[in-house]
């Protein structure tokens, strides 16, 4: 880029915490402020990139369904594709960013930057996150250093790549963190400063399915969390919906009860991908670990959370890869 000329960022606001207007009591209602409300709120951005910015849309991010996802990749890669844009910005609610951000990252080829980002409190109350986080992430957008990183998520001055981030507290700023590795940098006065190695961010699944233009049929791929004395009936009722895959939210080592081997091992010999991974906030799960994986039919999640190897195996599944290919795809990390 010219030297003097300042990059062009696109803002796609979703709505999240990150625009909460207050609503009775001490609740708030999320997505209510306005896009460029937002912009408003961060009028030193001006100084160093020239902004742009779209409602995509106005939900909490537990309301964030597959037809939102389609929309904001669709954005994304037109985005891509535009010459007038050098990095972008997304605004979410914190509940599910890291499945969004997780999506993006393997449905998106992103040749720019992508960073998603929100707030832990609501616009309208006392020490609102969502404006510095806004901030920092229209600087790390900006920075020359993360147009390889690909889609990354910023918060609390924090970056991290798309395929480690969780969220990993309820309540309080510090409430990110990486599953297994440590993030990819920090940004202080407005300046994105990589931590050695981080350079390239994180290629597991980057762009994997960036060919598949949209998703029109998705799968029907549940969780199921497993836990002390499970009533088998819980898996009975989920198995009777005829999913396509089942992903075990496994206790340790991605364990569960006899019971549900023997009805998950009958579910996999009918077609259906059944997928171990850990309810332990980090570690990976690795094949034949306390498990048989090649005898009852199942597939290790690696280091995945049960929810990003949700969104690895619908992807998976709705391209119709076989088991082989499945379990390729799950040794990415």
């Amino acid at each position: 880029m010219p030297e003097g000329v300042l990059p062009r960022i696109a803002v796609l606001t979703t709505g999240g915490t990150i625009a909460g207007l207050p609503a009775e009591g001490l609740s708030y209602r999320a997505g209510s402020l306005p896009a460029q409300r937002l912009l408003e709120s961060v009028p030193q951005a001006a100084k160093w990139a020239r902004l742009s910015v779209e409602a995509v849309a106005e939900v909490g991010s537990q309301d964030v369904d597959h037809a939102l996802w389609n929309t904001l990749a669709a954005r994304v890669r037109a985005l891509m594709d535009d010459g007038r844009v050098d990095g972008i910005v997304i605004t979410h609610g914190t509940d599910t960013l890291e499945e969004t951000a997780f999506f993006l990252h393997m449905a998106v080829q992103a040749n720019k930057p992508v960073v998603l980002t929100g707030a832990m409190r609501p616009a309208h109350t006392p020490g609102a996150d969502g404006p510095a986080n806004l901030l920092d992430a229209i600087a790390a957008a900006c920075s020359p250093a993360a147009r390889p990183l690909g889609v990354c998520v910023l918060m609390n001055q924090t970056l991290y790549d798309a395929v480690e981030v969780q969220k990993a507290r309820a309540e309080g700023l510090d409430a990110f963190s990486c599953r297994n590795h440590g993030p990819l940098g920090r940004v202080s006065g407005h300046q994105l400063a990589l931590h050695p190695g981080a350079g390239q961010g994180n290629p597991a699944w980057r762009g994997a399915f960036a060919d598949d233009s949209r998703l029109d049929a998705w799968p029907r791929v549940h969780i199921l969390y497993a836990h002390a004395g499970m009533d088998a009936a819980l898996l009975d009722a989920m198995l009777a919906t005829r999913p396509d895959g089942i992903v075990v939210a496994g206790v340790g080592n991605g364990n569960a009860s006899a019971p549900t081997w023997r009805r998950l091992q009958a579910a996999a010999s009918e077609g259906v991908a059944v997928v171990r991974a850990s309810r332990t906030p980090a570690g990976q799960v690795w094949p034949g670990v306390e498990v048989d994986d090649e005898q009852l039919g199942f597939i290790a999640a690696g280091g995945l959370s049960p929810q990003k190897a949700r969104v690895l195996l619908l992807l998976a599944l709705q391209r119709r890869d076989n088991t082989r290919q499945l379990k390729a795809h799950f040794l990415g990390i």
